[in-house]
């Protein structure tokens, strides 16, 4: 018998992985037909778009004449002789580096003063994280270019002080900097997950650390930091990838600005495809930003061992 039974096991065996198998195919047809309403926005909006770009980005394809196949020509006009290209670089790059960093920063500091129990705390958040959810707007862009212009209500502000004005978003010194500060404004939502992050950290951690001596700096460095790393590296990240795309702002406030001086990827890109109507290349310089955003998250993600960690973790930036 117990023969029969271990010859007999491998084709019973055989049978439940066939069921097994089997059932794994056949019930989740009602999960896919529930979702196939984004399967079918995805393929259609996201995935044919992105191949057919990549398609278009090795044609001259100008709406005004036929497409011609040119190969990799697109991509070697923009790398060898393209100023304009270099330059939307530089100003983004500047951008990126300095907006996303003083976001962060202010998102953090005021996120540790609104983690406090204080009356009308509700209220604060609240009026805080407003200016975020209408952030990206045209109606924002067009307060912000009324209140920096030479007429605005900055220059009169400063003029009651005795300061001269001046036109912010029409110098090449000033203009850039008028789109970093709006950014920064807009920290709302980098605040709100800051201040989840914070209430998670443990109160007893504070308190041992007082007991040790420790003040306030050596808690928001030993302590604080730390323990928020998991959560600035999401915001880091997510800021990186919204700053290399910024367009509203650019566009509306100063529209490339004096001397090109805010000229964003972005905006030279819509410049390409919608002023010349010269698709092929804008396809070009758009798989060109993908591949700068790719880059700079990669970076990131393989610095994130050195400085991010885990409640989990048995050692310096590990995750697990």
């Amino acid at each position: 018998m117990d023969r029969t039974a271990a010859a007999a096991a491998p084709a019973v065996n055989k049978v439940k992985r066939l069921r097994v198998k089997s059932g794994r195919w056949n019930a989740p047809v009602a999960g896919y037909l529930f979702i196939s309403p984004w399967l079918l926005g995805f393929l259609l909006l996201t995935a044919y778009p992105l191949l057919i770009s990549l398609y278009y980005s090795f044609t001259n394809y100008t709406l005004m004449q036929p497409m011609e196949w040119v190969g990799t020509a697109n991509y070697e006009q923009i790398f060898s002789s393209d100023a304009k290209f270099v330059q939307s670089v530089k100003v983004t790059f500047y951008y990126v580096l300095a907006s996303v960093p003083l976001k962060l920063a202010a998102a953090l500091a005021v996120a540790i003063m609104l983690n406090k129990a204080i009356r009308g705390m509700t209220f604060y958040r609240t009026a805080i994280y407003f200016p975020s959810l209408i952030g990206g707007s045209i109606a924002v862009s067009l307060l912000w270019r009324n209140i920096f212009g030479i007429d605005g209500v900055f220059n009169q502000i400063i003029g009651f002080f005795g300061f001269e004005g001046k036109g912010w978003i029409t110098s090449p010194d000033t203009a850039m900097s008028t789109l970093i500060l709006l950014t920064v404004w807009q920290f709302g939502s980098s605040m709100v997950i800051f201040l989840a992050g914070l209430k998670q950290i443990p109160g007893d951690l504070y308190e041992a650390s007082s007991v040790d001596g420790a003040n306030k700096l050596v808690q928001f460095f030993k302590i604080t930091l730390p323990m928020l790393s998991p959560i600035l590296y999401f915001n880091l990240v997510m800021g990186v990838i919204n700053a290399f795309q910024m367009f509203t702002s650019a566009f509306v406030i100063t529209n490339g600005g004096p001397m090109n001086s805010t000229l964003v990827y972005a905006l030279y890109l819509y410049e390409r495809a919608f002023s010349r109507y010269q698709l092929g290349y804008s396809s070009a310089l758009a798989w060109i930003m993908l591949v700068m955003i790719v880059v700079a998250t990669v970076i990131i993600a393989g610095t994130s061992k050195y400085w991010v960690f885990y409640e989990t973790e048995s050692g310096r930036g590990k995750g697990k």
